[in-house]
């Protein structure tokens, strides 16, 4: 595949690099889905991230001269993505969600979710006054990076980030750290509400696994290397959001909002809940990946 001792002889540049990334990255069957979605996007991440340079200054380093050790890491790290189809994210330990920068490692998911885009806003019309907000929860929080963006939303909000891995707890901690909100948030090893009794909640969201057993059986490899435990969730993709739809009400304060990502699952839902009002929330994919339900509703 790749020649380790010439390339570091041919390529000396940033430019040279990215040229030869793009066309490595064509040439392979690797998957994009982890923030990028084509082999430029991706090449450009990996290079910079793994030379510690900003994105947005590419234009000024294009022809910046790398040494010896950096082309051999760079090596190293393209030849990784492409016969391992690690993550970049992996790569690199970073990932980008909502203009946030997380830590992230093996031992959680990658950063992805359509409530990401929702909390840009801080969930306007639902939650009207984000400065009243004074409590929320994320379940199955993974690297904690939608507890992050909620403290960002409600910067009065005491808020939970809750998650069944103790790996995934770990990670979460270096985000809060990373953020300085250890004030703010509070990282608790569960499995879903059970570590959870008697805590109540203005807004609780959750992004849980909701990914069927037929479409795990087919995930592209880049998926395959994250925790199969952070994906699945039984036959049809919905064991997680039956229990959060079961508990959640309990853990809700009066006018309380619950919001849940549930992949492409919209119709197995209906069916099993036909008399649930839910609200679907329009993200830029569409309307049928989050829905919203109001303490009452649950009830």
């Amino acid at each position: 595949m790749m020649h380790f001792p010439h390339l570091c002889e041919e390529l000396f540049t940033i430019r040279d690099w990215l040229r030869f990334t793009v066309s490595q990255f064509e040439e392979s069957d690797i998957f994009f889905g982890h923030g990028t979605d084509n082999s430029y996007d991706e090449a450009v991440w990996l290079i910079l991230s793994a030379l510690h340079l900003p994105h947005d200054t590419l234009h000024n380093f294009l022809d910046a001269m790398i040494t010896e050790s950096e082309r051999k890491h760079l090596a190293h790290l393209i030849e990784q993505r492409i016969t391992k189809r690690t993550p970049t994210a992996y790569l690199v330990r970073e990932a980008w969600l909502s203009g946030f920068k997380f830590y992230v490692d093996e031992r959680v998911i990658v950063p992805r979710s359509f409530i990401a885009e929702l909390l840009e806003d801080g969930l306007q019309p639902w939650i009207e006054y984000p400065e009243m907000m004074e409590s929320a929860a994320d379940i199955c929080t993974g690297s904690g990076c939608l507890g992050i963006l909620l403290a960002n939303a409600f910067p009065n909000a005491t808020i939970d980030v809750v998650d069944i891995s103790p790996d995934a707890i770990a990670v979460a901690n270096i985000n809060i750290a990373n953020y300085g909100l250890q004030d703010q948030i509070t990282a608790i090893q569960s499995d879903m509400f059970s570590s959870l009794k008697g805590k109540k909640y203005d807004l609780i969201i959750s992004n849980p696994p909701y990914v069927d057993a037929p479409s795990m059986a087919q995930l592209p490899a880049e998926y395959r290397n994250e925790p199969q435990i952070a994906l699945g969730s039984g036959t049809a993709g919905l064991d997680h959001t039956h229990t959060i739809l079961c508990e959640a009400a309990k853990h809700l304060n009066d006018d309380g909002i619950l919001v849940v990502e549930i992949g492409h699952n919209r119709e197995a839902l209906l069916a099993a809940y036909p008399k649930l009002p839910f609200t679907w929330l329009e993200v830029e994919a569409g309307n049928q990946f989050v829905f919203l339900l109001t303490k009452e509703q649950l009830i």
